[in-house]
């Protein structure tokens, strides 16, 4: 019988000792890492990162400087002269001429109750539309097809141009910002086609952000105007049924002078208070939802094909929810917090486009009690 020495005992007992078997453990922790850990981390933030990234928004962004807020005064038989100079304005002899000029897509019915309000001040109506979305996909030429039919009241005021863009290959888009600058510039020459002059008001907007008919019509009848302001505009999503804020700057109107070009970007510090109506996404069909939610500048927050089904679609229409499941854009943790959760209902229906109350029926989708769409 063979007794092993205390020298071979230590050796096979070293075999087994944690130190021998640590490899082992770090093998199989690297292995959980990359197994389990790591693909819930991309999982994460591919769908969470950018809410992360918008809670703490207040920590890594600085808010843009404030405007300067002109005060806006306004009520019925109050005469225009009497207006302009609670506004430190003079009353002119002859009102100015007015361009109202859009690039538009497929909003034909917020087109309709924009030119309705505007159509007795508005000189011309200057439209561009594409066949293309700004992401590239091919779309029908929508205002074309319906100009006589629905806008036929307007016919010697519009001036229409269509624009070829360029379409996407097949699973990919194009860059929408460049086609957005694409026919921005297009706008620009066809501005001047159509005779636009020095002196003459010129409204920058997209067809969603309606300036109300009194505010244009106090600024076409006032001297002393600023010649470049923003319109602070009442922000609707969905319909006006859901109310959210007055953070609405992008519209603007500007006394045109030769160096003037169509902008939807800040370009003074100057906005007239409570000017209009911006009701964004407010289509009457939940197909249209798509084609916006996929063709405009911020397609990539379409993060998930999901996103597109039509029953999520409605049923965020009716809650007040957000489409791309995002936090709202704030500078502040209170007012972030404030406006974290859903849309919080209205059924006030004071102080709208007169066209759009004049055809309740019609625009029954845009009012209070109004959230459920057809798909097409």
């Amino acid at each position: 019988m063979i007794i092993p020495t205390t020298t071979a005992m230590a050796s096979r007992s070293s075999l087994f000792s944690p130190t021998r078997r640590l490899p082992s453990r770090l093998l199989l922790s690297l292995l959980f890492v990359v197994v389990l850990v790591l693909p819930l981390c991309a999982y994460g933030i591919f769908n969470y990162g950018q809410k992360v990234s918008y809670f703490f928004r207040p920590v890594w962004d600085t808010p843009p400087r404030p405007f300067t807020r002109l005060p806006h005064y306004y009520a019925e038989n109050v005469s225009t002269g009497q207006l302009c100079s609670l506004h430190g304005w003079s009353l002119r002899e002859h009102p100015r001429r007015v361009f109202d000029a859009v690039i538009f897509s497929n909003e034909l019915d917020l087109l309709e109750i924009r030119y309705r309000e505007l159509y007795p001040y508005v000189t011309k109506f200057v439209i561009l539309e594409s066949n293309t979305t700004f992401t590239g996909i091919s779309k029908p030429l929508y205002f074309a097809r319906e100009r006589a039919a629905r806008f036929g009241f307007a016919k010697d005021k519009i001036a229409y141009s269509a624009f070829s863009g360029r379409i996407a290959p097949r699973d990919h888009y194009e860059d929408p910002f460049v086609l957005e600058a694409d026919q921005r510039r297009a706008l620009n020459a066809l501005l001047k086609r159509e005779g636009i002059s020095n002196g003459d008001l010129l409204i920058m907007s997209d067809t969603d952000e309606i300036p109300s008919g009194h505010t244009m019509r106090l600024l076409q009848w006032c001297d002393g105007i600023p010649p470049v302001m923003h319109l602070e505009l009442r922000n609707y999503m969905y319909s006006f049924e859901f109310p959210v804020d007055y953070s609405s700057w992008r519209a603007s109107v500007h006394v045109y002078e030769s160096g003037t070009q169509y902008k939807h970007s800040r370009q003074t510090d100057v906005i007239l208070s409570d000017a209009g109506w911006h009701c964004s996404f407010c289509f009457r069909k939940l197909q249209d939802f798509v084609m916006k939610m996929t063709g405009y500048s911020h397609a990539d927050r379409v993060r998930r094909t999901d996103f597109l089904n039509l029953e999520r679609i409605q049923r965020i229409i009716c809650n007040g929810d957000d489409l791309f499941d995002m936090l709202p854009e704030e500078y502040t943790f209170k007012d972030l917090i404030k406006k974290m959760g859903s849309i919080p209902r209205s059924v006030s229906a004071v102080h709208l486009p007169s066209y759009l109350l004049q055809n309740a029926e019609k625009f029954r989708f845009l009012l209070p009690g109004g959230c459920l769409r057809p798909p097409q």
